[in-house]
């Protein structure tokens, strides 16, 4: 019911031209909006915003209804398993998204030693399997994913 009544709030002050989200709609959402949030929340969990951003950008295209083969949704993509760990009740609510992913990130990190590189394998293919592989999985998914991150976070501080 909170969630219809905040969709109904969101809807009357966004309207359907644009500028605002609708779960399961297909398009991205103002680049201001998402910046903030994005500053925000790279903040408080002490993560560069360029690094979040790397990761919506390879997740999402910044499409905050977007949903994964595997199920994974939202701006960061998080699976049902990881948003419930973190408290994030609506996947497709930016804030929500980017709060929890956010924290995820945070928390690889510190698992990984500060390893960039084993963080976003396992924000990728989970902390299991890249503990299982003692190192990065051989998931041609999950090294390309790693790769793309890097690629995207290198070519913003550069």
């Amino acid at each position: 019911m909170r969630f219809l009544a905040a969709f109904l709030v969101l809807g009357a002050l966004c309207g359907c031209s644009g500028g605002g989200w609708v779960p399961y709609g297909p398009h991205s959402m103002d680049q201001a909006a998402l910046q903030r949030i994005v500053l925000a929340d790279a903040r408080d969990n002490g993560l560069s915003p360029q690094l979040v951003s790397a990761i919506i950008d390879v997740e999402s295209h910044g499409d905050p209804a977007a949903v994964s083969r595997a199920g994974a949704q939202g701006l960061m993509q998080l699976m049902p398993d990881t948003s419930a760990t973190y408290g994030v009740l609506n996947a497709f609510d930016p804030y929500e998204n980017v709060s929890g992913g956010c924290r995820y990130m945070h928390d690889l990190l510190h698992r990984y030693h500060n390893n960039m590189s084993l963080a976003l394998a396992a924000y990728n293919a989970g902390p299991g399997a890249v503990d299982f592989a003692r190192g990065i999985p051989s998931f041609s998914e999950t090294r390309a994913y790693v790769a793309r991150v890097q690629a995207e976070l290198h070519s913003t501080t550069n």
